[in-house]
């Protein structure tokens, strides 16, 4: 999906972009200097002996969410880490493990400066003296464009406080926030047993703001132009935009901006799907199954979404055509899935491996009744009692593709395979990684 940015002297309008104004007009791949950021971006103030109370009011009121996936009210988050009693640390959760996700590593390496600005002036709102950025260490581009990026602020002899560069492991649990801590601390990306969460106890022991890089885009953006600014888009629930990244079957994907609320309908028909459209994977093969009649009516919030089991997720939109089996590629997400685990404990390693293999035999053609009913058991053994909320996810996509795909899961145990089986595969799975996590 095609962007066109421009660049802003002024306050921006409440039309789109708005995160995506800022990366210039310049060719894909080239980065707005400081100079030209400090045109529409003020400099962050450095952390006081307080919290700056203005910027955690400004970021309540705008009724901000996270935009990795738990949408959790960022506001709520920064006021209970500056209330901590030692002295904070923020983490730039760049990891983006999510196969099917580039918003994040697009805004790293397009638009590093207005990272940095967010993850400061929150770093200025709850007082921290510390910064660390956590990027997957196989995106050299995104790496390359912070460390140029914060070279160039020490160039220009910007006061800011010391910003680390983290290189994480190429593995999807690395990105969870606990395995954030874990690894900065003790150099294994591996999530830990939880609570206290990070914001209670986090780098060193001390209170963590953890938050991904979207989110601080729009935090930078809230304190520079006020909440109000920002609610002019979205729904009074999940006020502002948010980034997709759009795949699969269609002709125009990549990273687009929408308001929150947006009808699927529109964005779908932005990206034009090549041929007809099957289902939709939202939230990448962390998301939930959303069947074609219903891409016809929802609308992309969470409130909505939620009400049918589904929810925005990480923002990762994948089509996937008519011709294609979704119990087929479900199974190839959770065989992926099953080799991403931690290897910490039994409903992670024996859990998914079970159901992967379960939906992998009916795919195959070699299942019956019974074995979907041991999959939709095996799902309720396995919620809720991993050591971190990964195993949760994978009970999720398959729910859903049980729901989605109910006729295709009838025609597979009463006939066997289907056609599509002959075809190439239409997600783009890539190879499960190795076990190790360091």
């Amino acid at each position: 999906m095609s962007v066109q940015p421009q660049v802003a002297d002024q306050l921006p309008g409440p039309v789109l972009p708005r995160l995506l104004s800022t990366l210039g007009t310049k060719p894909q791949g080239d980065t707005p200097s400081l100079r030209v950021h400090r045109q529409m971006f003020s400099m962050p103030p450095l952390p006081g002996r307080h919290p700056v109370e203005s910027s955690i009011a400004a970021i309540e009121a705008s009724g901000l969410r996270g935009r990795g996936g738990a949408g959790f009210p960022t506001g709520r988050k920064l006021r209970s880490v500056s209330e901590g009693r030692s002295r904070p640390s923020v983490i730039v959760n760049g990891s983006e493990g999510e196969p099917a996700s580039r918003k994040d590593t697009f805004l790293l390496a397009r638009a590093p400066h207005m990272v940095l600005d967010g993850a400061l002036h929150a770093a200025a709102a709850i007082g921290a003296r510390e910064v660390f950025v956590c990027i997957e260490r196989t995106r050299l581009t995104a790496t390359n464009a912070i460390e140029s990026a914060i070279c160039e602020r020490v160039a220009a002899r910007e006061p800011m406080i010391p910003v680390t560069v983290v290189d994480l492991p190429a593995r999807y649990v690395a990105g969870e926030e606990t395995a954030l801590v874990n690894f900065i601390d003790n150099g294994r990306a591996l999530p830990m047993m939880t609570p206290p969460r990070p914001y209670q106890r986090g780098v060193g022991g001390r209170p963590t703001l953890v938050d991904n890089v979207e989110t601080l885009c729009h935090l930078a953006q809230i304190v520079q132009w006020g909440p109000q600014w920002f609610r002019a888009q979205g729904t009074a629930d999940e006020p502002g935009t948010m980034l997709l990244t759009v795949s699969g079957a269609v002709a125009r994907g990549g990273v687009c901006e929408v308001p929150i609320g947006m009808p699927m309908r529109s964005v779908l028909q932005s990206a034009e799907p090549v041929g007809e459209v099957g289902a939709v994977l939202l939230g990448g093969f962390y998301g939930t199954w959303v069947s074609a009649d219903d891409t016809t009516w929802a609308t992309l919030d969470n409130a909505y979404l939620g009400s049918v089991g589904s929810s925005l997720g990480c923002g990762a939109l994948i089509v996937m055509p008519r011709r294609a089996c979704g119990v087929l590629e479900t199974a190839r997400v959770l065989q992926w899935l099953a080799g991403e685990t931690a290897g910490q404990c039994g409903p992670c390693v024996h859990g998914l491996a079970s159901l992967a293999s379960g939906m992998r035999e009916l795919a195959a053609g070699h299942a019956d009744a019974r074995t979907v009913a041991l999959l939709e058991r095996q799902a309720g053994q396995i919620e809720g009692r991993g050591a971190c909320s990964f195993p949760d996810g994978a009970v999720r996509l398959l729910r859903s593709a049980l729901r989605v795909f109910r006729d295709d899961v009838e025609r597979h145990v009463n006939h066997g395979p289907c056609p599509a089986a002959a075809h190439p595969p239409t997600l783009n799975v890539p190879q499960s990684r190795a076990v190790a996590s360091r």
